[in-house]
């Protein structure tokens, strides 16, 4: 690979964690908006105000950009070095790194350090890594940062012993299975 396609590698793999987190904060915090000592639709008209409150910020931020078209370059610039940064590569290391492990092992590996609580920090992750002899001089954002790559859903209010920091929880990996078709029961055949 030349340089220039490491850089657009690089600032294409910054871009993507920037818009996934970007995505899961604004849907968090629309749905942070729903009331749960009401029901019904009340329950949710939270929800719709921040939705709301979001879509006024971006239709004047569309008519800022129209009426100060340099603005552009501005917001461009911060989006490249913000990607630039977030797309940093990890460190390499000195030792043949085995085959990067399935999504489905990483699930595993999470449920199993999770054990029966219903989530785990990443630095309990992290660490339980490390004393396996992998993952060694990383930090828990380059464990934040895998762990987005492969799409598994973070949140950084975890929490675990009374305390909220970067977690998985259990119901975000557990993904519901696809109901069975109901079986159609034999017709009867014609003539009998």
């Amino acid at each position: 690979m030349s340089r220039l396609s490491h850089a657009a590698d690089r600032l294409a793999t910054g871009s993507t964690l920037i818009a996934r987190r970007l995505a899961t904060r604004t849907a968090a915090w629309v749905a942070r908006g729903r009331r749960t000592d009401l029901t019904g639709w009340k329950a949710a008209l939270g929800c719709w105000a921040r939705l709301t409150a979001l879509l006024l910020g971006l239709y004047l931020l569309w008519r800022l950009i129209r009426a100060v078209p340099n603005l552009l370059w501005l917001l461009s610039a911060t989006w490249t070095i913000a990607a630039w940064c977030a797309g940093k590569p990890p460190p390499k290391t000195t030792t043949d790194a085995p085959a990067a492990p399935s999504v489905e092992a990483v699930h595993t590996l999470l449920l199993d350090v999770m054990g029966s609580a219903d989530g785990v920090h990443l630095r309990t992750v992290l660490a339980h890594l490390q004393e396996h002899g992998q993952w060694e001089g990383r930090k828990v954002a380059d464990l934040r940062a895998h762990l987005e790559l492969l799409g598994i859903p973070l949140d950084r209010r975890v929490k675990v012993g009374r305390i909220p920091t970067w977690g998985v929880r259990r119901r975000d990996l557990q993904t519901p299975s696809p109901p069975e078709e109901p079986q159609a029961s034999p017709s009867p055949s014609p003539g009998t």
